[in-house]
């Protein structure tokens, strides 16, 4: 039987993505190879209990929603995730994949709404992107830039004018938290009249930095 390191799994509003605002399950898997300087789950890297599928679907089936958030540290580090967003999606979820990027998603369920980082410089990871999942990347799918500073911004606005993104897939900018504001990240992006949909965490502005929500 296939287990995962489930580091916890909680209900509350998706804080991110297109879904923002939606009562949402989140599955947080344990564990990452990456070290992002601005990460905000650093609790997540150790810890947790292993569970078997069963015992994951049979424990969210207790919360009143069809939208189900897998979500990290990394959760493609566990080769069992992929069983796992099958699974969902046959349960009929409506399921979302956050991925930080460095990882293959070839092998991601097509019914799953990837949300896949793309690492900034100010990340500290930047040579960590695997940028041959961009052609992997379906319509519906979203791209996410953590943006650190000025630098960060500038970075990732050549990035879309040099790489190949698909034209149906958002790509949200985030300020990240303590770094840059959002008023300034937003004057940016209509100065230079860009294609984003730029994002703040929803649920960091209602309850503040910490687990389980």
């Amino acid at each position: 039987m296939t287990t995962l390191k489930i580091f916890e799994i909680f209900y509350s509003l998706q804080g991110e993505s297109s879904r923002v605002g939606l009562p949402t399950i989140f599955i947080r898997l344990t564990g990452c190879p990456l070290r992002c300087g601005y990460c905000d789950t650093e609790y997540a890297f150790k810890g947790g209990s292993n569970m078997m599928l069963d015992d994951i679907m049979q424990q969210i089936a207790a919360y009143d929603t069809r939208y189900v958030c897998v979500t990290g540290g990394e959760p493609l580090a566990q080769k069992g995730c992929i069983e796992l967003l099958t699974r969902l999606g046959d349960a009929g979820y409506q399921v979302s994949l956050e991925t930080s990027g460095a990882m293959d998603i070839a092998e991601v369920d097509s019914r799953v709404k990837v949300i896949m980082d793309i690492k900034t410089p100010g990340s500290g990871e930047v040579e960590k992107n695997r940028w041959e999942n961009l052609p992997l990347l379906k319509a519906g799918d979203e791209v996410k830039w953590v943006i650190c500073s000025r630098e960060d911004y500038d970075w990732a606005k050549l990035m879309l004018q040099t790489r190949a993104f698909p034209v149906d897939c958002d790509q949200l900018f985030s300020p990240s938290f303590h770094e840059v504001s959002g008023e300034t990240l937003a004057s940016w992006i209509l100065q230079d009249h860009l294609k984003v949909r730029m994002q703040l965490q929803l649920h960091k502005i209602l309850w503040g930095e910490k687990q389980g929500v």
